[in-house]
């Protein structure tokens, strides 16, 4: 396809003169966007170096990728002025909500991130670039929109050239979005919609996103500025899970509910099943539109992100049922 053809131009660093990095760091290198990016980056040949957290858990880094390890924490500042040693570039992609009542947003994406940004200025990072969510502001009621907000503010007043990119949902293989849906609704015989599930998302495929972040390095207008992205397409709630539901050939009973209540049940469930794939991040985040201009992408990176159903490939060909039973029940 046309867009693979300018995604492998950008991998192979064939736009503009940007930063030529000897090192980059990926905080959240284990998770669904993180594993994408370091593929990709790794792909070019560039030197990659991850954080892990200490952990007795073998880290789920992408398979076959050379990246090297420093095993730190965000907390743990020392630690990561080790790290950064011979780094010029960061991507900052870690975050705690999905981690559910065993992550600490608090810690991770304020605290953590104004570690990292205090040790990046120390280490004269050439370039810092941030993952946040639509609708990040200090001012927010929501919690992790909150400490989004926050941790921008922080990065902002490092004095660090930064990129920050306000995302969309991100979808893809093992991501947190369509397979957790398709788990839900291979498993039981009712899924309850947020309100009448008429919010608005613009599901972003995750190698666009990561096609926009290999972009930035290598365009200088980028520098110390915000984007906020999204998909080529608005969908309600109900729309694009109708569409993933049509794709795994299961119809369950779709049942409106009260965002008080889901919250509620999205609590209890937490409690009752070890590996329940929605937090009340997702509660929050769902109850209100999130999305972004549609043509930032295509006027800022100059391309068309992919359409929903064009990329829906790694929901076929997997029994869901049998993978939400051996996913949703394994013990952590």
């Amino acid at each position: 396809m046309l867009q693979d053809l300018f995604r492998n131009a950008a991998v192979k660093g064939l736009r503009g003169t940007g930063i030529i990095p000897t090192m980059i760091l990926v905080t959240g290198g284990t998770g669904f966007l993180g594993r994408a990016l370091i593929r990709q980056l790794a792909s070019s040949g560039q030197e990659v170096r991850t954080l892990v957290r200490p952990s007795k858990r073998t880290p789920a880094l992408p398979r076959g990728v050379p990246v090297e390890v420093a095993v730190t924490s965000l907390s743990d500042e020392r630690g990561l002025r080790a790290a950064l040693r011979g780094v010029q570039v960061i991507y900052h992609l870690a975050g705690a909500e999905h981690e559910g009542p065993r992550g600490s947003i608090l810690e991770t994406d304020a605290r953590g991130t104004a570690n990292l940004a205090r040790a990046a200025a120390q280490a004269r990072i050439q370039r810092f670039f941030y993952v946040s969510h639509l609708g990040a502001d200090r001012a927010s009621f929501y919690p992790v929109l909150k400490m989004k907000g926050v941790a921008e503010e922080h990065i902002r007043k490092s004095g660090v050239p930064y990129t920050i990119f306000r995302s969309a949902l991100l979808y893809g293989p093992e991501d947190h979005f369509t397979t957790s849906l398709a788990r839900l609704g291979a498993l039981y015989p009712v899924m309850f919609l947020p309100g009448q599930g008429d919010v608005l998302l613009q599901p972003l495929w995750v190698e666009d996103l990561v096609t926009c972040l290999l972009w930035s390095l290598d365009n200088p207008e980028t520098a110390n500025q915000t984007y906020e992205v999204g998909g080529a397409e608005y969908f309600s709630f109900r729309q694009a899970l109708e569409i993933i539901l049509d794709v795994i050939h299961k119809k369950p009973w779709l049942v409106p509910i009260g965002l008080p209540y889901l919250r509620s049940l999205t609590v209890l469930m937490q409690g009752l099943v070890p590996n329940f794939p929605f937090s009340t991040f997702w509660v929050d985040y769902l109850g209100y539109n999130r999305t972004a201009p549609s043509d930032t992408i295509s006027r800022v990176f100059g391309f068309v992100p992919a359409r929903f159903n064009y990329r829906l490939d790694h929901l076929k060909a997997i029994d869901w049922r049998r993978d939400a039973l051996r996913t949703l029940y394994r013990r952590p």
